[in-house]
């Protein structure tokens, strides 16, 4: 403990692992923050907008590995309190890659690398958090693709707060990925890492989303 206390590294009790909560340590010499490492289900509050940073959305941002024989699909839910949908315009995917107010966008949409954004600030009080998940078009599973690395920051090109490795799915074909979700006056975000069995039209079935066949 004497060598912990002297690196000052953060040190929590048994309870702790039931709810982690994480918050970013500043560099050495003053420089920026350096991204936290958040374990799967780990939690970390958002700062708060504050000025011209309240019209930047906040970014979730998935990479994997280059694939051949499937493709994966990076997409977004907005959900109130009952996880939700409150029209099935609060879907966001590749084939309607933004909610009808614009404060829920997907950004990019590569092979490799696919990022949602968030208007924290502009979204509806109804919106109590959005869920960001993956999708396999194809046979393979999560398994098969391998490590989902996962970066959070507020907007495209500045620096992540926090990133995380999801590594543990093995039969999954949908896997959520992060939430950003409302902690009272504050926003955080965690990371999940569940998967299951099913497709992307039951997924959002389970959201509420109107899917046909």
């Amino acid at each position: 403990m004497k060598r912990i206390t002297a690196l000052a590294f953060p040190t929590h009790d048994a309870a702790w692992l039931d709810a982690p909560v994480l918050t970013p340590l500043p560099r050495q010499g003053g420089g920026p923050a350096a991204p936290r490492v958040l374990p799967r289900g780990g939690v970390i509050d958002l700062p708060q907008p504050s000025g011209s940073s309240s019209a930047v959305p906040w970014t979730v941002t998935a990479t994997w590995a280059q694939q051949t024989s499937c493709e994966i699909d990076v997409v977004a839910f907005v959900v109130d309190e009952e996880e939700q949908v409150c029209s099935d315009e609060d879907f966001v995917f590749y084939g309607a890659p933004e909610n009808p107010g614009g404060t829920v966008r997907l950004h990019s949409d590569g092979p490799t690398e696919q990022t949602i954004g968030v208007d924290l600030a502009a979204l509806p009080p109804s919106a109590c958090k959005v869920v960001v998940a993956a999708a396999i078009d194809g046979s393979p599973t999560f398994g098969d693709v391998g490590a989902i690395h996962i970066s959070s920051g507020p907007g495209p090109s500045a620096a992540p707060l926090a990133q995380a490795t999801l590594d543990a799915a093995t039969t999954e074909r949908t896997l959520l990925l992060a939430e950003l979700y409302r902690r009272g006056p504050l926003w955080r975000l965690r990371t999940v890492g569940q998967g299951y069995d099913q497709g992307l039209g039951a997924l959002a079935r389970g959201y509420g989303v109107d899917v046909s066949d």
